[in-house]
Parts: structure tokens; sequence; C-alpha cells
């Protein structure tokens, strides 16, 4: 909690105040996060989008989310496991919720492969991708996160042979900051 009191500027009191104990700010921010996402498939969802249109918007609304929220999204994908096991079946369940309407997203496109499970599958290959992403991507490279959501989409959809690249011009890091 004095790491986090430091790195949030509180006081440890303060912190206290909001808060009872680690286990409790984890949870705010993983379902803070996966409540956003909820709200963003939904959102997508609420469109009636038809099947050519859908998968392409969740992955771009998931882009731009994740580009906001990498630090909540690291804490996600990798700390749910220390929740209590009463509140990570509350996070959980809410990625479950995420997980299927990409996962109706990836059927509606091939409605063949829903009856042998497949679009499950690839649904988790999908979010291996995206989920990670953060992890290496660097804005100030030759893309940025607006230019990467169509790249994710285009390989997903068409693999390595079907993308398309539009580079913006290299921006060189300021070495004087």
């Amino acid at each position: 909690m004095n790491e986090i009191a430091e790195a949030s500027n509180l006081s440890k009191p303060g912190l206290y105040h909001h808060f009872g104990d680690k286990a409790e700010v984890l949870l705010h921010i993983t379902d803070g996060h996966v409540s956003r996402l909820v709200e963003i498939v939904q959102a997508v969802e609420a469109r009636k989008l038809p099947a050519e249109q859908r998968l392409p918007s969740l992955i771009t609304a998931f882009v731009a989310e994740y580009a906001q929220a990498q630090s909540a999204h690291r804490v996600l994908t990798e700390d749910v496991r220390f929740l209590l096991p009463e509140a990570q079946a509350r996070v959980l369940d809410k990625e479950r919720v995420v997980v299927q309407v990409f996962a109706n997203a990836v059927a509606a496109l091939r409605p063949d492969i829903q009856e042998a499970q497949l679009h499950k599958v690839l649904t988790m290959l999908l979010f291996g991708m995206l989920n990670w992403m953060f992890t290496w991507f660097r804005a100030d490279g030759p893309f940025d996160y607006e230019q990467m959501a169509p790249i994710a989409t285009q390989l997903f959809l068409n693999g390595v042979m079907g993308i398309e690249v539009k580079k913006r011009p290299y921006k060189r890091a300021d070495s004087r900051r």
C-alpha cells in the first residue's frame, strides 16, 4: 500500500480512506477495466452492424481502448489470479461476456465453423494478438494505434498475405527529453 500511495500521490491514510487493502485496489482496477470493455462490446452490438462490419468495429474499439488503458489492461491480464475467488468470478464473468460477443461476431462471418466450435478457438487467438500488443507496441514508432487496428483486423481476417500497410512518416524521438 505504501508503493500504491506513493505512485498515486496520496498519503497512505488517504489511500485507506478509499480502499481497505490491496485486494480492493486490484478489484477496482480490474473490474473497472473489464466493465468498460463490456460497455464497448454492448455499444458495438447496439449498432446492429452487418457481420462484415461487426468484428472490424470490435477490434478497432478495443485497440483504441487498450491504447488509453495500458496499465489497467496489464493488471487485468496479469493479476486477476490474485483476487479472492468471489471477486475473481465477478471479473471473469464480465470477461466471458466480452469473449462471447467477439465469438458471435466471428461466427457471424463464418457460420460454417460454429458447429465445430472453431469460432471460440479463433476468438481466443484474436485475443492473444490484441491483449498482448500493449507489451511490445510503441505508438512513437512507424505506426500508431489508429493504424494498428486495421492491420490487426486484416491479419486476423486475411492472414499475412492480405495485409495492406500504410506507413506514416517516421518521427524521430527528441533525444533532448
